[in-house]
Formats: structure tokens, sequence, C-alpha cells
């Protein structure tokens, strides 16, 4: 989109994630808070999706596979204009389409995701639809690291590569956390470039708080040679709130009141 400052949509995204958790009692903070630049990157720059195309078959995908994120997604969505930002105050009520794992039967999401390691693979899928119709459109995955100890997405790289999937970009939001430990003391999925390498991903290390640097390499990428894209995001868990960065207890710690007027203070230019 022309004429919007990512760093300033990002904090306005930011301060949502925070406003619907404190209102919902529910969440996950952390999580929503590291994917916030990433997001705003790919729907105010990246994607050829908007709520004037979301059903056109030739727009471009996108699958948040870390669903517990939900709140970011939701934030973003809301704030691109997919439905309407008074939504937002009704997450995890009674009846609300905004519920804990993003749903399909919400504006802008395409698959249910939440349990972890399947998002990538449905991924696979539309790129490989893609390929098989003749289609234009790309495809985007954002997963966690400590989600990519789930099995599955190393079979659905595998099968990215094997099917020379160049219009699917897998965006790995790399915050070194997950649940209530480092990923590293749960299981160490590092030299991670080293194996996207070798599953036969060209692969990008990037600040994945720089929305301009994002929105840059998004756009340099060749999405139409014959090697996925893997994008290794380096991010701080909980970013912009100062008492809930890299603290592994913030994955789903529901703020007070109070801490939520700190964050929200906090969270300006």
């Amino acid at each position: 989109m022309d004429n919007v400052n990512l760093k300033e949509k990002s904090i306005e995204i930011r301060r949502k994630i925070v406003s619907m958790i404190i209102h919902a009692r529910g969440g996950h903070l952390g999580s929503s808070l590291s994917e916030a630049d990433i997001l705003t990157t790919l729907f105010f720059n990246t994607l050829n999706f908007s709520p004037e195309n979301r059903t056109d078959p030739g727009r471009d995908r996108f699958v948040l596979s870390k669903g517990h994120a939900s709140e970011g997604l939701y934030a973003t969505l809301a704030a691109r204009g997919f439905f309407p930002l008074s939504w937002l105050d009704t997450y995890l009520q009674h009846d609300c389409p905004l519920t804990i794992h993003p749903t399909n039967q919400v504006p802008g999401i395409e698959v249910c995701t939440g349990a972890l390691g399947h998002g990538f693979s449905i991924a696979v899928g539309m790129a490989l639809g893609a390929q098989k119709t003749g289609r234009g459109y790309r495809t985007f995955v954002l997963t966690g690291d400590g989600e990519l100890e789930e099995g599955t997405n190393w079979e659905a790289a595998m099968a990215a590569s094997h099917y020379k999937l160049g219009n699917l970009t897998l965006i790995v939001d790399t915050n070194g956390l997950q649940l209530a430990d480092t990923v590293a003391n749960t299981m160490e999925i590092n030299p991670l470039r080293d194996k996207l390498e070798a599953f036969g991903f060209e692969v990008h290390e990037i600040d994945g708080h720089d929305a301009y640097a994002m929105a840059a390499l998004f756009d340099s990428l060749d999405y139409s040679g014959s090697k996925p894209h893997g994008v290794i995001a380096r991010t701080i868990k909980g970013k912009g709130v100062s008492f809930a960065e890299n603290r592994p207890e913030w994955h789903h710690t529901i703020p007070t009141i109070e801490q939520g007027e700190l964050a929200l203070k906090e969270l300006v230019l």
C-alpha cells in the first residue's frame, strides 16, 4: 500500500493486541507482539491480498501456522480493513468469530490453525496448487522457531523443495522462546539456516522488527524460480513492552489492568 508508515502501523497493531488481551482476559501476548512487524510488512506492503480481492483465485495466500498468536493476525486484519475494528472488542466472547485460534470464519483467514506444525504443510499444498493451475499467486507462511520441533514441518520442507516451489516463502518468527522455556533448552533446532539450506531452500536472515528491510527483501525474491524461500526473522518475544520482552512467562500470562496501561504508554513512536 502506498503512503503507509510501517513503523507507525506496527505500533498501532501492538496497541490493539494489548487492548484485546486486557479486555478479553485471555490470549498470547508475547507471541503476538513478536510477530507484529512481520504481519504489518506482509499485509501493508507485500501481499496481493486485500478486502477487495479476498475471494479472487489469483490472490496471494497467507497462513499463520503459529495459530496461538491469533491476536496479532486479528489486529492486523482489522487495521487492513478486512472486518470492523469494533470486532476486536468481542475477542473470546461467546459466539464471536475471533476465537483463541484463528478460523476461516473470519474474513481474511484462509485456514484454521493452532495445532502446531500443520500450517506449513497446508501452505505447501496452496503453493503446489498455484503451480498446477498456472495461477500466479504466492504463498507465505509464518511459523515459530519452537514450532519447527514438530516433524511435519520437515516433511513439508522436503516436499516444497521436491516440487520446486519458488512461489512459497516460509518465515520463521525466531525469538528463541517457547511456552515456558527457551527453544534451545527444549529442543535445539540450530543451525537453522544450514538445515533449511540442506532441504533445498534459499535462505535469508533478517531483523524481524525492521519492517522496511523485510519489505525490501520480500520485494526482491524470485517467486518464479525453483527454490522455496526461507526467511529467518530474528525477533524479541514481547517486543515493545519492557516487562514482557524476552521473558518466557509472558507466552500466555495476562497483564493486569495496571500493566496494560503501562504497556500502552510504552507503545508510542
